[in-house]
């Protein structure tokens, strides 16, 4: 990206009114596609009733839609050369609401796990056109606060959509879950319809057709296996092993083929030539951990151990969510003036205090100060995403940034999708082990599980240290 001119006094504080105008619009139409990755989750033991099936088997409304969340995300950049910004984006929005009147309408499990995937395509082709479209319009400047925009519906959506889907539980038909999507969907695209600029498609946009057939297959592969770890209770399954191993070859297949390749490729590999770039991306993966995985852990001791419903245990994990805009803007704020780094350190460290208290949780373990430290906890978590989102942009010339969006995207969901597994194997273990002495044994486990997701955020503070300290650090694109 090119250099901005300097900017003083209030320019600097302030956002154009046409950044923001373009703000709203997009994040009216995504934000019921952020809730939808959680808002399902406390609805499964009603669909699994309602539509006569397993809650296995009803577990897959939940990771068919993650699954091809990740594995559209590749196309997003060439849709949008191809057919234009707009006209991608109302396609896609649109989608995403039929689909979502289909899921409410579904006779039986098969029919629901289908229109999920219908969802997913639509959600799949937004998520990254927001962070393109902001990051473009902002012109290489503010990109702490820009991020802090573009995060906005991921950290409402794993805190909100539990509270959400647990009122809708408690008072309504499983089947609202998904009409709740309606009246956003078409907010959200009059508004696109009004606002949005028409782009001009590029008729000879270039598609990477073979790094589609291996990328897009290897991503569904391995979260494919990653889902199964969790519902087997380790990696020794052929169901975990099969599907691993493929998406992993996949995977150094397709490498091999990007950075042969004399044209286009799906993904510029080389980006990870620049320093802050890579450690942005490793950083990515590790926070998939701490936020996905502990939102699995965290519900299900106040269900379990604690006995509480799915909405009181939703409403429980609000104060997460107070923690993470506590600290939303100022971190967006502090990356542009100071760099990624030490916000992104001085994160993690908010994060680890905030989660000691879990390590030591019991049957009736101080429920004020489990939620303090939860708005602790939050602090932290919102003071890593958005700098590490931030920094993954620095230095890239604007026809980088389609492939910069892609890979961070990738690594969101590869990141959520290992953390949950990995901590949801490791309870099961720990379940079984302490099973004989009751709901102090369930409690005990909780606490162990939770010095793993501790381990596993300090780990995060090895590629933190690679962010660079000034946001004016040079990190030239490939």
């Amino acid at each position: 990206m090119s250099a901005a001119a300097p900017e003083t006094g209030a320019e600097k504080e302030r956002l154009d009114p046409e950044f923001v105008k373009l703000a709203v619009i997009l994040l009216t139409g995504v934000v019921m596609v952020a809730f939808d990755t959680t808002i399902v989750n406390v609805a499964i033991n009603d669909l699994a009733r309602g539509l006569h099936t397993s809650v296995s088997t009803a577990q897959w409304t939940i990771s068919g839609y993650v699954l091809t969340l990740g594995m559209v995300v590749p196309v997003a950049g060439w849709a949008s050369e191809r057919f234009g910004a707009k006209q991608v984006w109302i396609a896609a929005l649109a989608m995403f609401m039929v689909a979502s009147v289909l899921s409410s309408a579904a006779w039986n499990i098969e029919a629901l796990i289908g229109f999920r995937l219908l969802q997913g395509v639509g959600g799949g082709l937004m998520l990254p056109l927001v962070q393109n479209l902001l990051v473009e319009a902002a012109g290489g400047r503010k990109l702490g606060r820009i991020m802090a925009l573009v995060s906005l519906p991921g950290l409402f959506g794993p805190i909100a959509g539990p509270v959400i889907g647990g009122l809708i539980v408690s008072h309504l038909s499983w089947r609202w879950i998904f009409l709740v999507n309606v009246p956003f969907s078409l907010a959200g695209l009059a508004l696109a319809w009004r606002g949005l600029k028409r782009s001009i498609p590029r008729r000879g946009a270039y598609l990477d057709v073979t790094g589609l057939v291996l990328l897009s297959p290897a991503l569904a592969a391995i979260l494919y296996a990653v889902t199964e770890v969790g519902i087997q209770g380790g990696f020794d399954h052929t169901t975990v092993v099969a599907p691993l191993a493929t998406g992993v070859a996949l995977l150094g297949v397709f490498a091999l083929h990007a950075l042969r390749t004399r044209r286009p490729p799906l993904v510029n590999l080389r980006l990870f030539k620049v320093r802050s770039f890579s450690a942005s991306i490793a950083s990515m993966f590790l926070s998939g951990f701490g936020v996905y995985g502990a939102l699995l852990l965290l519900p299900l001791y106040y269900q379990q151990v604690r006995g509480q419903s799915a909405l009181y245990a939703g409403l429980l994990l609000a104060p997460q969510g107070v923690g993470m805009l506590l600290t939303r803007s100022k971190a967006g704020s502090l990356t542009d003036h100071i760099g990624a780094r030490p916000v992104v350190l001085a994160g993690v460290v908010l994060t680890i205090a905030g989660t000691v208290a879990y390590t030591q949780v019991g049957v009736n373990t101080n429920e004020i100060l489990l939620g303090l430290s939860l708005v602790v906890r939050g602090a932290g978590l919102g003071a890593v995403t958005i700098p590490v989102m931030a920094a993954a942009y620095l230095g890239l010339r604007p026809d980088q940034v389609p492939h910069a969006t892609t890979a961070t995207r990738i690594a969101q969901q590869l990141g959520g999708a290992f953390g949950t597994a990995i901590l949801a194997m490791i309870l099961a273990t720990q379940l079984h082990t302490h099973q004989a002495a009751g709901l102090v044994g369930q409690a005990t486990a909780f606490a162990n599980t939770f010095w793993w997701s501790l381990g596993f955020t300090a780990i995060a503070v090895i590629p933190a240290l690679a962010l660079p300290h000034q946001h004016n650090d040079p990190h030239p694109g490939d």
